[in-house]
């Protein structure tokens, strides 16, 4: 077993078999004595890895005016409120439109526009956006959210998050999972005890144990 979550990160990334396209790196997390059937227990968490995800990151923005216009050149889509109208009467489109984002972002006052057309696509799928209020920086938002991640477990003990990708450096990529692992242990009740274990591996390749 590994010593240090870089030796686990090593490891995985040297057990790797070659592959013709560029792997991610995640984690799976085993949680225990919690009931999550009790949605107060569930894990529900954006976090801002320090070293980037590895990954391209698809972000859209709910938007109008300046914001729309500052937004263009950060996001990878920017709609406004009669784009919002028009997925509200296209189902297929919006939630192809989910399933392709990782993150929405939308100012504050078309939020209620967006439960109103929206809320049964994103809702389910933990994608409703981060309200941007009015002395918010869109670009600074959208900065921010390329180098995040969503820990999300809802009714299961194991759930998975990309922590990079297979060029980062292992010591990049572990001080991304270490960041995870704090937030975890802040988050849930007993902290490190109801971690049953976590594992590190690149998507093809075989898990090493990560030490908590």
């Amino acid at each position: 077993m590994a010593d240090t979550i870089q030796e686990a990160v090593t490891l995985a990334l040297d057990d790797a078999p070659e592959r013709n396209f560029r792997e991610t790196v995640d984690i799976a997390i085993n949680l225990r004595d919690l009931d999550l059937n009790d949605p107060s227990n569930r894990i529900d968490e954006s976090v801002v890895l320090p070293s980037g995800t590895g990954q391209e990151t698809q972000i859209v923005v709910f938007a109008e005016g300046e914001t729309a216009v500052r937004a263009q050149d950060v996001a990878d889509e920017v709609l406004d409120s009669d784009d919002l109208e028009d997925l509200g009467d296209d189902d297929d489109r919006a939630k192809d439109l989910a399933d392709d984002t990782d993150f929405f972002v939308a100012e504050a006052n078309l939020m209620q526009d967006i439960g109103r057309y929206l809320g049964t696509v994103l809702g389910p799928r933990g994608k409703m956006p981060t309200p941007l209020q009015p002395d918010d920086d869109i670009v600074d938002t959208v900065n921010r959210m390329k180098n995040t991640v969503q820990l999300r477990s809802r009714d299961r003990r194991t759930f998975h998050t990309r922590v990079g990708a297979e060029d980062m450096s292992p010591d990049a990529i572990s001080d991304n999972i270490d960041v995870i692992i704090r937030r975890l242990e802040a988050d849930l009740e007993k902290g490190p005890l109801n971690i049953d274990g976590i594992y590190v591996k690149t998507t093809m390749g075989p898990a090493r144990e990560v030490p908590v």
